[in-house]
């Protein structure tokens, strides 16, 4: 997306551009970010909200665009972030309600909406130690499941989450709206599946993977004893064969009454929080 040309539409106030218009190319830019296609070749993705442009600017994500609605002028805290991402060579926008819903695809959008540079964490800068978990994902397809896994495995306090073979975007509109902000505080990786047991041999982790034929109530399982890799299968086929023989424990989650199966992200979050419960700290209730 690069920064000149761009002046249909749109005037420059200061270091700030009003943009007014739909036929901008910049706003044709940015709403280009709905396909994966232009999400890939450009690097970048959409987050919506002031509290999430503010949390990734924390966490030190790259900005590269911020659109604010006129409504939102001389709040301090947009004011803050606008003077953010001048200072990091951003380009700072600010935009008419319109503008904003066409670009959010949404009736009432978010005031504030930052366009980042995606991030994705090498496999091998995932390293298994004491006290850590990972959630791996076959084949994950459903990105309210991605979104929502990434959310609970932030929450659970896991290090991350593995996209293994074919997944969902985890940068498209719908995954990072589910995450409700998790996506800049989970590191992501991808593999394929032979890249995948690769780094399962080098890492040491024991791989506990939830399967129809699970011999083992997941409960049973030890996950105080070795770093753990929770590994979940695609939300139709479950685990291919290859992924299930490499696991270490193949797991179940017991079910009562008539529905046979679990959501995939109800599932991960039912066996993150147990790989996790000795982890996870009783509150101080006083």
């Amino acid at each position: 997306m690069s920064n000149d040309h761009h002046n249909e539409g749109s005037r420059r106030v200061g270091q700030v551009k009003e943009v007014t218009s739909l036929s901008n190319p910049i706003v044709k830019d940015i709403k280009a970010l709905s396909n994966k296609k232009d999400r890939e070749q450009s690097g970048t993705f959409m987050a919506e909200g002031l509290k999430l442009v503010i949390d990734a600017l924390e966490l030190g994500w790259t900005i590269r665009i911020l659109a604010y609605a006129k409504a939102a002028k001389g709040k301090p805290l947009v004011e803050q972030v606008a003077a953010r991402t001048i200072a990091k060579g951003g380009l700072v926008l600010e935009v008419s309600e319109k503008v904003l819903s066409s670009i959010t695809r949404r009736d009432n959008p978010q005031m504030v909406v930052g366009i980042f540079e995606q991030r994705w964490t090498p496999l091998d800068d995932l390293r298994p130690s004491q006290g850590v978990t990972y959630v791996a994902l076959d084949r994950v397809r459903d990105p309210g499941n991605l979104g929502t896994i990434i959310r609970t495995a932030d929450a659970a306090g896991a290090s991350g989450v593995i996209l293994v073979g074919e997944c969902t975007d985890p940068f498209s509109l719908e995954t990072v709206r589910a995450t409700m902000g998790s996506v800049f505080a989970v590191p992501l990786a991808r593999a394929t599946t032979e890249e995948f047991f690769a780094w399962q041999k080098r890492s040491g982790a024991q791989v506990v993977a939830t399967h129809l034929a699970g011999a083992v109530d997941y409960r049973t399982v030890n996950y105080e004893k070795k770093p753990t890799v929770l590994l979940m299968g695609n939300e139709q086929s479950g685990l291919p064969e290859a992924l299930a023989k490499s696991a270490d424990r193949l797991v179940r989650i017991p079910q009562q009454g008539r529905a046979d199966s679990l959501n995939l992200a109800v599932a991960t979050a039912v066996m993150l929080f147990e790989a996790r419960r000795h982890l996870l700290k009783l509150e101080d209730a006083g």
